[in-house]
């Protein structure tokens, strides 16, 4: 039977003044690790005064991603940097990331483009130290899950 284990997980942020390294092993991720979230529903159905009904396609692809990183991650001082650099001009800088994420035991591959930082974590300081979480928002998340989704018939 597989197995699932983070410490398999990869991830590189790339974008205008460099790349990062958000694998396992090197981001000090928080217990909740990185989600992806498509932003909206990919259909709607309408349904009419009689019955009938029909679904609408829409062709976004957009998403969010939200990593998570325990307080002390050096990454954060890295993430911050790189937000910094990046809101300071919108024609040149902005929306220009490029999140490639993956699970090589899982067989699960994300591409994410054109993202752009959405605002700082919000940081609070108590007797346990908090996670941060960065979100980013992509115009496109192009998701491929599971080691046999691309060389098995779907039917």
């Amino acid at each position: 039977m597989p197995a699932y284990s983070f410490l398999d997980f990869t991830g590189t942020l790339a974008g205008p003044f460099g790349s990062l390294d958000l694998s396992a092993q090197s981001a000090a991720a928080a217990e909740e690790g990185i989600e992806i979230d498509m932003t909206e529903d990919k259909s709607s159905m309408i349904i009419g005064a009689g019955g009938a009904g029909q679904h609408n396609l829409h062709g976004t692809r957009a998403g969010r991603v939200t990593i998570h990183l325990l307080k002390v991650s050096p990454v954060n001082a890295k993430l911050l940097q790189l937000y910094k650099l990046q809101t300071t001009n919108t024609a040149v800088y902005h929306g220009r990331n490029t999140l490639t994420l993956g699970n090589v035991a899982s067989g699960d591959f994300y591409t994410c483009l054109r993202g752009a930082f959405v605002k700082l974590p919000k940081n609070s300081y108590s007797k346990s130290g908090p996670a941060l979480d960065w979100m980013l928002d992509f115009i496109v998340i192009d998701p491929n899950l599971g080691v046999n989704g691309l060389d098995q018939p779907l039917i």
